[in-house]
Parts: C-alpha cells; structure tokens; sequence
C-alpha cells in the first residue's frame, strides 16, 4: 500500500492513503494546489517524515503520529451523522470514554476527526446533551474538523482567505499571537454569552447597533460611526459563534462569493452584472 506525504501550502501537512477521497473530496484541494513532499509502502518511513516536516514548516506536530492511529479500532459505538457525532454515553461520563479510546479516527463530510488529548479538551468544551436522550450527546461535525484543518477552534488559517494569521495553539489551550476575533470571543466566552447567550437575541442587538450606525452617519458624527461599526462587528463575531461557525469563515465566504464579481455604480450603490 502507498503512503502519500502531502503539503498544503500555508495550512498543513499530513499524510493519506487516498488523495482522491481525503485531499481532494474532504478538505477541497486538487492538483496544483497542494504537493507532494515524498510517497513510501513504508509507513513507519513516512510516518516520521510528516513529523519532521511539520517541525521543518512550523505546523502544529501531530500528537499522535500516523502509524499509530487506530484507523481500525472504534473503542465508541459513535454515530455519525451529516451534522453531528453522537456519543453513547452522558456528557459526565464522556471525558472517560474519550480517553479510553485516544487514537480512534472517523471521517465526516468536513474531514477527519482523530481523539487526542487535545481533541478531548475540545470536544468537553462543545459537547451538548441529546434533545431526545440525556444519556447521549454529540458535537457539530463542521466544528470538529475544523478545530483539525486550523489547529484552533477559532484560528484563521485558511489558505487564500483573507485572515492568513499563523496563529497557533500550545497544548494547555492558549491561543498564541490572537486575533481581535479571537480577543472578542475570549471576553464572551468568559462572560458566559455562549452558555446563555442565543442567537435571536443577539440578531437583535445587531439591528440596534446598525440603528446607531445610521443616526451617526446621518449627523456625520465619526466617533459615534466608529463606535457603532465596532459594535457591530463585536456582535456578529457572537452571532456567529452562537450559530456554530466563525466569522472568518463567514467573511471568507462573502469575499470568495464577491471576488470577481463585475458591475458597476448608480446613484451611490454598486450594482452587479
């Protein structure tokens, strides 16, 4: 069987046995887009090469190297499904059962997801109890692998997006180098808006701050407008943490979707084509 180490630019590298299926179908990258640093039948060979290459670019060192993942023992009967990974066990039981099953891997439409002591302190931060069965809980799946793909929950590292940070995460969960993204989240999280917070109500708040918006542009007032659009971008950082995404990755997709759209302007707006 080949073994193939694979580089992509400015977010990772790793290793798979079918660029096909993991490369290109789960993490979107094709040829040209990404290369290959070396290809072996010797997976111990290779396994210690994706390590090295990680130290050599500045990655994050995977944890648990890839010769010894247990792509073949699923020690949790999980399911898995387009949204979620359902855990069979309550969230005050689940801590151990994460660890007794360190090195378990599954796939989902985001990508890989692997059980590490890392991955643990992840999964115990967003886990939630089952609506139908408190004796079961899950995580977002989308959330999950990109805590993978981004060495960071919350990091903005995607290649070609527009926040290319480095930012990096240590093994006690610090966020080296933060973002004011990551700074705002850090203030919500500690003062339970997550736990509590919902996301109607912060859409609520977004109108009131826009309101504001409009009262100082109206009156021509620049620190009122400078206070309000810094409101609201402290409000929709929340709303989209509430909703299970990030707003780097709501602002990448807005800027992807507009990049190369063409048109022009009439009376102040610009019109598309």
């Amino acid at each position: 069987m080949m073994y193939y180490l694979y580089h992509i630019p400015g977010k990772k590298i790793g290793v798979t046995r079918d660029l096909e299926e993991r490369v290109h179908k789960q993490q979107g990258y094709y040829p040209g887009e990404y290369e290959i640093i070396e290809q072996s039948d010797d997976i111990d060979f290779i396994s210690a090469g994706e390590q090295i290459m990680q130290r050599a670019y500045g990655y994050k060192v995977d944890e648990i190297p890839y010769n010894k993942l247990k792509f073949n023992n699923m020690k949790m009967n999980i399911n898995i499904t387009e949204q979620t990974t359902t855990f069979p066990c309550p969230v005050n039981k689940l801590k151990g059962r994460l660890m007794d099953s360190t090195g378990m891997t599954w796939n989902t439409e985001f990508g890989a997801c692997i059980i590490t002591e890392d991955s643990i302190k992840w999964i115990m931060d967003n886990v939630k109890t089952s609506k139908y069965n408190t004796e079961r809980c899950y995580v977002y799946n989308k959330a999950f692998a990109r805590y993978f793909d981004n060495n960071d929950a919350h990091s903005s590292t995607r290649t070609g997006g527009l926040f290319p940070t480095g930012v990096r995460q240590e093994s006690n969960g610090e966020v080296l180098n933060p973002t004011r993204f990551d700074l705002i989240r850090d203030w919500a999280k500690d003062r339970g808006l997550y736990d509590k917070g919902d996301p109607k109500t912060q859409t609520l708040k977004l109108m009131e701050e826009a309101g504001e918006i409009c009262r100082a542009v109206l009156k021509d007032n620049k620190d009122d407008i400078i206070d309000g659009i810094g409101d609201c971008v402290v409000v929709l950082t929340n709303l989209a943490e509430l909703c299970n995404t990030s707003i780097e990755e709501c602002i990448d997709a807005a800027y992807d979707e507009i990049k190369n759209r063409t048109g022009k302007m009439s009376n102040g707006t610009f019109k598309k084509d």
